[in-house]
């Protein structure tokens, strides 16, 4: 059984559309409560939106245990990105991917979520944490157990966020990231 989005629109909301200059955390003007996007499969719809979809809809085997994010609170971004830790001592700096968690401000604790901990532990078990997001600005990172002697861990920093392009993150994580653009008729 394949997913769709039904009435959930939380995307529209939570991410930032660089050609409607939307911002992170805002609501789209093309979002209609409980219909969904104005401008979906239309010429009107923004590049970014059409190559965008969340990893509830697209990796149905790891997040088979979620909800779906206008009932859980959080969209889990697909793409990936990557944090950089800062070694006290030495200064020396690691790249750590992350998976990105935005959530819906309205509901600040819904990364809290049992089933939603479960899923970010399994991605902790492959080197991977999170980075739970309210909007451009406001965040913080989360490690799982497994990442942080036994307990949950949320660091916050007062760094500035930092926008990653795509070569940066193929590059942060050694690998080649590729995407397919279909033109539309």
């Amino acid at each position: 059984m394949t997913r769709t989005c039904g009435e959930c629109s939380l995307c529209c909301k939570l991410l930032a559309v660089r050609e409607l200059r939307k911002s992170a955390g805002e609501r789209c003007r093309y979002q209609s409560f409980s219909k969904g996007c104005g401008v979906y499969k239309t010429q009107a719809m923004p590049n970014s939106c059409k190559l965008w979809s969340c990893r509830w809809l697209v990796q149905e085997a790891d997040t088979r245990d979620l909800s779906r994010p206008d009932r859980s609170g959080v969209v889990l971004d697909i793409l990936p990105d990557y944090i950089t830790a800062i070694d006290n001592e030495t200064g020396a700096e690691t790249k750590i991917e992350v998976v990105q968690v935005w959530v819906d401000p309205k509901r600040p604790d819904a990364h809290r979520d049992p089933a939603l901990r479960a899923y970010l532990e399994h991605q902790a078990e492959q080197g991977i944490a999170a980075l739970v997001r309210y909007n451009a600005i406001d965040g913080f990172v989360l490690a799982a157990p497994s990442m942080a002697n036994g307990v949950w861990l949320e660091m916050r920093t007062q760094r500035e966020a930092v926008e990653h392009s795509a070569a940066d993150i193929a590059e942060a994580l050694g690998g080649t990231y590729e995407m397919t653009v279909e033109a539309s008729p």
